[in-house]
């Protein structure tokens, strides 16, 4: 394992490349359950800075995520090489959500080049990166990547702003621990 300044030129473009990353949570109690979820799809992550990236959150099945930054802010994002040369580029953070009815939040989409309908998002998950790290991925397997789904944007483009928001209180107003999430 090596541990790096920031995220340089080299970790950058592998990251950027990467069309599915985990991101890693964890409320404060031990009792507590720790939370790992795959995100991906084209555009919904950006580099901004050697110390900062950021992610769009979309609405979905659980929002433990928001619950523990909102509790605690500590975030791993983990990125692996499942086509190429092995490496693995974990970003240990403090991060934060931007709800989408937060003042800043129009702002800081405008800091992704080239977003999805966004209109399913419920926050942006950014985050001030502490800690970069490589390590060998030997043992993660080869897979091809075939192209990103759509469900998710396309079972949202069917509902407006008021029921995002009544989908916000009722599925995604706690964590599985019963933390608050907004």
């Amino acid at each position: 394992m090596k541990v790096h300044a920031g995220i340089d030129g080299r970790l950058r473009d592998f990251i950027e490349r990467q069309p599915m990353f985990f991101v890693a949570t964890a409320p404060t109690s031990a009792d507590g359950h720790v939370n790992v979820s795959p995100k991906g799809m084209t555009g919904t992550f950006v580099v901004l800075g050697e110390h900062r990236v950021a992610y769009l959150d979309f609405h979905g099945s659980g929002a433990e995520t928001i619950a523990h930054l909102r509790e605690n802010g500590r975030i791993t994002l983990m990125f692996c090489a499942f086509q190429g040369p092995p490496n693995i580029v974990r970003l240990h953070g403090r991060g934060r959500a931007v709800p989408v009815t937060h003042p800043g939040y129009a702002d800081l989409l405008a800091e992704f080049p080239e977003p999805p309908d966004a209109h399913g998002a419920r926050s942006i998950i950014d985050v001030d990166v502490h800690r970069v790290s490589d390590s060998c991925g030997y043992s993660v397997p080869l897979m091809t990547y075939e192209g990103d789904r759509d469900l998710l944007i396309r079972a949202h483009e069917r509902r407006n702003d008021d029921d995002l928001a009544e989908y916000r209180r009722v599925k995604n107003g706690a964590s599985i621990d019963g933390l608050p999430v907004f």
